[in-house]
């Protein structure tokens, strides 16, 4: 198996496994607890909020953990409005037309309840232009909310100009960074954002836990009442294992970030150049500098990217069309749409993403099978004629 789907998960890093397995048999006392357990577990979840703190240049009390990215999601776009108490209706947010649902679902609903939103358009690359944050905001504005890198075509937004357009307003700038992070460097004080998510599992730790960077002095509403963990922001026990093994993996995406920049952008030059050079009619996606690397979306003319991704999975090989956490709804992508991309564009896009197990090698097997596949599914293809195949 070639596993090139590592935009939707990525595989635990063995040193992060042997990091948790004690959590599971040896230390499994509640953090809560004052006995010797107790503590040991404590100390254990202070030390990962000091990992992931590390690898995005925060303080550690500025580590809220959470179970993923949705969860920090909703967390500040709930928590911001809500902590202005019953005026929270009369609120205002800002946000991208091409933000992860994580997003943009909490955003409907909050519009549900009389809060405004304002959803900017981006470019064909799928860029905001800053100049529209400044035209959007108004006195009743309490957040911005703009993803770092987009999870279907890997697109960099420009967060630091962002960020000084939010601070000459003072209002609060949170970025999904859930693509991001390991993938480019970050530092949350020279961004100048408020407020970071993260997500462990896109980094090679366990699913199920997150985290949210919350700068000193910003206030939000919790969520999640009950016994006070998390300062109060997050009742409930922690999942300690699983912080554990979040905190070891940004350990090592901390110490392997260059190693991993030089990698992914290794294969990314080798399977680009490839693909254009032996497949006609491909089209690259996204701004071709301001990018993850890890990131290849593809429009394959006249081919249907699912039918892309059956014939690539019966050759042993694992990609996708976007968005796993999309993928129930059936939907057409919305940041493509958001680009401007027609149906036919849309429906032939593939997205590979790399992690750093992937190899040279099965990036060449994947562009010869690639070839063939393309062929076949064009040679019934109803857009034939069009592009003459």
């Amino acid at each position: 198996m070639i596993y090139f789907d590592n935009a939707a998960s990525t595989a635990v890093h063995p040193e992060v496994v042997k990091e948790m397995i004690p959590y599971f048999d040896i230390q499994y006392g509640n953090p809560s607890s004052i006995h010797q357990f107790g503590r040991k577990a404590k100390s254990a979840i202070q030390k990962a909020r000091k990992q992931v703190a590390a690898l995005i240049g925060a303080e550690p009390d500025e580590i809220l953990f959470t179970s993923g990215g949705t969860e920090s999601n909703n967390t500040i776009l709930y928590g911001i409005p809500k902590s202005q108490g019953p005026k929270f209706v009369l609120n205002h947010i800002i946000t991208s037309s091409i933000e992860h649902e994580a997003i943009l679902e909490p955003c409907r609903d909050l519009e549900k309840n009389g809060v405004k939103v304002t959803y900017l358009s981006v470019d064909e690359h799928g860029i905001i232009n800053p100049n529209d944050i400044t035209n959007s905001i108004n006195p009743q504005t309490v957040i911005v909310s703009v993803m770092f890198a987009n999870n279907e075509v890997g697109t960099i937004q420009p967060i630091k100009e962002i960020s000084k357009i939010c601070n000459k307003y003072q209002i609060p700038l949170h970025t999904d960074a859930v693509q991001a992070v390991g993938k480019v460097p970050i530092n949350v004080e020279e961004l100048g954002v408020d407020a970071l998510s993260i997500s462990s599992h896109k980094i090679n730790g366990p699913k199920g836990v997150g985290a949210l960077f919350i700068k000193k002095g910003l206030t939000i509403a919790p969520e999640i009442l009950g016994g006070g963990q998390e300062n109060g922001m997050r009742s409930g026990t922690e999942n300690v294992a699983s912080i554990v093994g979040f905190g070891k993996a940004c350990e090592i995406a901390k110490e392997r970030l260059n190693e991993n920049i030089s990698h992914f952008q290794t294969l990314y030059s080798s399977m680009l150049s490839k693909i254009v050079k032996e497949i006609p009619h491909v089209k690259l996606n996204g701004n071709t500098e301001k990018r993850i690397f890890n990131n290849i979306h593809l429009t394959f003319l006249g081919v249907n990217g699912e039918d892309l991704i059956i014939k690539l999975d019966e050759h042993g090989i694992a990609a996708s069309t976007g968005s796993a956490c999309s993928v129930h709804t059936q939907k057409a992508s919305h940041v493509l749409k958001a680009m401007g991309f027609n149906h036919e564009q849309i429906t032939g896009s593939l997205r590979i993403s790399f992690g750093y197990m992937n190899t040279l090698d099965e990036v060449d097997q994947t562009v010869e099978v690639l070839k063939k596949i393309v062929a076949e599914l064009r040679s019934v293809s109803p857009y034939k004629t069009k592009y003459n195949f």
